[in-house]
């Protein structure tokens, strides 16, 4: 017996999807059957993007979005919803992070990681959540089919590390918000869920895992393993479907065991 989850006719918004794990997620969610809209501030990287979607046979979008400013992130869903529809899947994965200790962060690396991490995250929710309570509000009964929001916090928002204080308090703040979201919105047919992902390999991380500092990180690690970006991929598409109706407010480590 095989099981195929369909994305056909629903429409996600992916944020930070210039590349990395964003990239990866509109891939697989274009694999799917969704239609995607690429939000990003580097628009030649989105269109890039766009271009590989499309020679696999998907659809994709790309509206410009910088996450830091909220007008910018009002634009981008209201022209996403206006060229190509009401957005049913928000992955909201933008995310920065600096690395220093505490007694060294500035205000300005403060106000960089949290802007983006936490109010920016907010608020990108929030725009789509409203869009969605609207839409459930204004439909006949059973005529919404459900919201989802995805929400890419970090192992590193369960479990303190060093030096990347700031950053863990970041995506411990998404992993309270995605509960509050999932307690606040849930009766209006939205789900709201949080991936927290463990270290991963992409291109902006690859070359430390061969330093001498990242091999040993490795061999500190349950398996001695790092991730690749599409070992998230069942995760993601499980909380994008229908079939994810009854999973609300979950936090889920994706980190191969390193947070146990």
């Amino acid at each position: 017996m095989s099981y195929t989850i369909d994305l056909s006719g629903r429409v996600a918004f992916v944020t930070g999807a210039s590349s990395g794990l964003g990239a990866q997620f509109a891939r697989t969610l274009a694999q799917a059957g969704a239609g995607v809209v690429l939000a990003s501030r580097r628009l030649d990287r989105l269109k890039d993007l766009r271009a590989r979607i499309e020679g696999e046979g998907g659809e994709a979008h790309v509206v410009e979005c910088d996450v830091t400013n909220v007008a910018s992130i009002q634009a981008a869903v209201a022209q996403a919803e206006a060229e190509f529809g009401a957005i049913d899947i928000l992955v909201n994965n933008s995310g920065v992070s600096t690395t220093q200790r505490l007694q060294d962060v500035t205000p300005e690396d403060y106000d960089f990681v949290l802007n983006t991490n936490a109010r920016g995250a907010f608020f990108v929710a929030q725009e789509v959540g409203r869009r969605m309570i609207a839409r459930a509000k204004a439909a006949a009964p059973d005529g919404f089919t459900g919201g989802r929001i995805i929400n890419i916090a970090s192992m590193a928002g369960l479990r303190v590390l060093a030096q990347i204080g700031i950053y863990c308090m970041s995506k411990a703040a998404v992993v309270q918000m995605t509960r509050a979201m999932a307690l606040e919105w849930g009766r209006f047919g939205i789900n709201v869920n949080a991936i927290c992902p463990g270290y991963i390999d992409t291109e902006i991380n690859h070359a430390h895992w061969q330093t001498e500092q990242g091999q040993k990180l490795i061999n500190m690690l349950p398996r001695k393993r790092i991730g690749a970006p599409q070992d998230l991929d069942a995760v993601l598409l499980m909380l994008a479907s229908d079939q994810s109706q009854f999973i609300n407010g979950a936090v889920i480590a994706a980190d191969d065991g390193f947070g146990v």
